[in-house]
């Protein structure tokens, strides 16, 4: 586990702007209109319609997007009640968990009152502000009645998480725990240590699940709690045994199947998880110490199926994996409560999870290839990306079936894509080409299939449906790494182009390569020993029309790609050279980028050639381009260089083409702020015009701009390079590509191929 020291956690907490979160407006301000919109007299019309019809505040407010993290500071972490103030550096924490993970915005409140009745009526006068409630760190027994109260008298969701989001992770990782050690939940017997609000809402949620209360042992700070005891609050009376023979945690566990753990560390010893039943399940979840260390657990014996709190051991029950997306769903439905119904189904959903392929973003973020489903991975990881789907989809369902949505989804695969445009793992842009790609599936040769990122994207790309994917490499080399990496090669064709098998393609290959260059200098023989060489095999394969798409770029330097792709694949007729884009998919919108790979430094007739190229390939993604070309001057302000070749190329384009939306040379300054140019240069041909399309001077300055843009901004989506020019589907990546930058990279393969034959049959 990560140390962390006093100076470090002060110093993160107070530096730059103090706290942790903050409110940002979503609405324009910046003119008179603007604020007269936004406040008086513009607020009057959404005021008056929301006093004839209350439900419109989800209208026309951020009600439905924004939760009440309320605390009094009575039970705060492993703290104890410390109060109200000193708990509001973990009631901001609990509202960026809610921003990063769910897209929730949060108000963090502590109220400064112990008594409940008081309390509650603190919270029911300020919750029409809100979509829903999380009560957070409130002590046991007061924790029981302040939330069953506000879930009366509120119409909104209301969850003390303390409780059920333990309860809902823990119960999921109970369920496949059984489903590992092949038990069933209604035979095992269960001891719970700890007895305070997530000790009760856990075993409570196991009930539901099937487990007997005959088969529960809970214990408190006295030991096991059995119905001869005086002065048991109505929650531990629940669960009060009637057996005589069991009072202490030694006792108790001996035998048992499971152990959960909610009360303080270092209370459970070695000799007490060997006593237990075959196969145990033990969940140390005291905070910060475990009841027993995860060491020690595993060194006990070999069969224990561990869970704790912490994120540097397997199996972590997080609260984080279920309160962002339990309230989103409810959110998402403008549910009036938080029921059984939806908590069964958020557990359901986790527990589902963890038995799917692991993302290749969770296997990086943990430095490992081979996350699946057993003892050292029952529950999902927190940065899993598919929870928000997965478990909101799953809560909202729940809502509407069981009557407390106020608001009705039809359409799931839409509110799943909503819930990944919303965290930025998805946007409409990328969406969009999946979904045309999976229209038109086209066979995508991928040239490094012994590359890990390119094997895994090729199975991804596959499972989306957006192609049949042809592996060059290997063949053996691949199966075992795809072996090891846990992925399955079915339909998927492997080319091990050295093999003797593919003698007579690299013959017929090397035949029509060397005769389409022999005027540049190539011989046969020389043209057979290129399809030794995966670019060059890979590139004739699509030449040819075995193959309708080629990536390629993990291992081999661009000049070289570059070389192959003109020698085997040729630059279109009309062209001079060929380029390449990168799309920029950004808050303020998308941006098309060129040259960012191909030439270096071009000339006035490449610079003419790279803005036709853009222009039809913006209009290939369904835009229509307005193009700046870039420059360190405006308009001829100054006359050499770089600058008047830029005026040159612009000056020819405009003449080519009347009608196309582009001007330059200008900086890039001019060319992003509309009302600067046109205040400036009244002239440009971009009056009034957002442009959407750079073209720069050279590769340096493309490549870079687009790298600065990506560091700046993490949030930006980069699509690219898109190669532009060449007669066939050939397709760049470079070594620093995700999985998904190159899933991302074929399904622009395989539009392009598609677009092709569409050309070419007309032709």
């Amino acid at each position: 586990m990560v140390k962390i020291s006093k100076e470090a956690a002060l110093e993160y907490h107070q530096s730059g702007k103090p706290g942790k979160i903050e409110v940002k407006p979503t609405k324009p301000y910046s003119t008179q209109t603007d604020l007269s919109l936004a406040y008086s007299p513009g607020v009057a019309f959404p005021c008056l319609e929301i006093e004839q019809n209350p439900n419109d505040a989800y209208k026309y407010t951020a009600k439905g997007n924004l939760v009440a993290v309320i605390s009094n500071g009575t039970a705060v972490l492993g703290l104890g009640d410390i109060g109200a103030m000193s708990g509001k550096p973990v009631m901001e924490g609990k509202g960026l968990l809610f921003k990063i993970y769910g897209g929730i915005d949060v108000f963090d409140i502590e109220v400064a009152e112990k008594d409940p009745e008081k309390f509650c009526e603190a919270v029911e006068r300020i919750a029409p502000t809100f979509g829903g409630i999380n009560l957070e760190d409130i002590k046991a027994p007061e924790c029981f009645y302040i939330e069953e109260r506000l879930k009366r008298t509120l119409d909104i969701p209301v969850m003390h998480d303390d409780q059920h989001g333990t309860a809902i992770i823990s119960a999921a990782g109970l369920k496949n725990a059984l489903e590992v050690n092949g038990k069933s939940i209604d035979k095992v017997k269960i001891v719970v240590n700890g007895a305070g609000a997530a000790a009760i809402s856990c075993t409570k949620l196991y009930e539901a699940l099937g487990a007997k209360r005959e088969n529960i042992l809970m214990l408190d700070s006295k030991g096991v709690i059995t119905s001869d005891r005086d002065n048991l609050n109505e929650q531990k009376k629940y669960f009060a045994t009637d057996r005589r023979d069991v009072h202490t945690l030694e006792e108790a566990v001996k035998g048992a199947d499971v152990f959960v753990g909610l009360s303080k560390g270092n209370v459970l010893t070695k000799d007490m998880i060997r006593s237990m039943a075959d196969q145990p399940i033990v969940f140390a979840l005291a905070n910060p110490v475990p009841e027993i260390s995860y060491e020690d657990a595993m060194d006990s014996r070999p069969d224990v199926l561990m869970g704790t709190g912490r994120s540097d051991y397997p199996n972590q029950i997080n609260n984080v994996i279920g309160f962002p997306y339990i309230f989103r769903g409810a959110l998402d439905v403008h549910a009036t409560a938080i029921n059984e119904e939806m908590k069964l189904a958020a557990v359901h959903a986790i527990a589902d999870l963890a038995k799917q392929p692991v993302p290749d973003v969770v296997n990086d973020v943990y430095h490992v290839n081979n996350l699946t489903f057993g003892p050292s991975y029952f529950i999902p990881k927190p940065v899993d990306p598919r929870l928000i789907t997965e478990v909101s989809a799953a809560v909202a369902k729940a809502a509407i079936e069981s009557g407390v949505a106020r608001k009705v989804i039809t359409d799931w695969n839409a509110y799943k894509n909503e819930l990944r445009q919303l965290l930025g793992q998805e946007t409409k842009l990328t969406q969009k080409l999946y979904d045309t790609a999976r229209q038109h599936p086209q066979r995508v040769v991928f040239a490094e299939g012994i590359h890990p990122t390119m094997l895994k994207a090729a199975v991804q790309a596959k499972a989306e449906g957006i192609c049949e994917p042809i592996l060059l490499g290997n063949d053996e080399r691949i199966e075992k790494l795809a072996k090891e990496l846990d992925l399955s090669l079915d339909g998927i064709e492997i080319v091990n182009l050295r093999h003797d098998n593919q003698s007579e393609r690299r013959e017929r290959y090397a035949k029509i390569l060397s005769e389409k260059r022999q005027r540049q200098g190539y011989t046969y023989q020389e043209a057979n020993d290129k399809m030794f060489e995966r670019n060059y095999f890979g590139m004739m394969m699509v030449e040819t029309g075995e193959a309708d798409a080629f990536i390629t770029g993990l291992y081999t330097k661009y000049s070289n790609t570059i070389k192959v792709a003109k020698e085997v694949i040729g630059i279109r007729k009309e062209y001079n050279t060929f380029g390449t884009m990168h799309i920029l998919n950004t808050k303020k919108g998308v941006y098309y980028i060129a040259d960012t790979l191909i030439n270096r430094h071009p000339n006035k007739d490449i610079l003419v050639d790279i803005a036709k190229l853009s222009d039809m390939t913006v209009r290939f993604f369904n835009e229509e381009p307005k193009i700046a070309m870039i420059s360190y001057s405006n308009f001829g302000t100054d006359e050499g260089g770089s600058p008047a070749q830029v005026h040159a190329a612009v000056e020819e384009m405009q003449r080519l083409y009347p009608e196309m939306a582009i001007d330059g040379e200008m900086q890039i300054n001019f060319a992003l702020n509309k009302e600067l140019r046109d205040t400036k240069y009244p002239f440009s041909r971009l009056n009034g015009k957002d442009v959407n399309t750079l073209v720069f001077p050279n590769l340096s300055s493309a490549n870079n701009a687009y790298k600065l843009l990506q560091a700046l901004d993490p949030d930006a989506e980069i699509i690219g390079p898109i190669q532009m020019g060449l007669n066939k589907p050939i397709h760049f990546t470079d070594f620093e590509c995700s999985v998904r930058d190159v899933v991302n990279i074929t399904a622009v393969a395989v539009i392009d191929a598609y677009v092709d034959k569409i050309k070419n049959n007309k032709n």
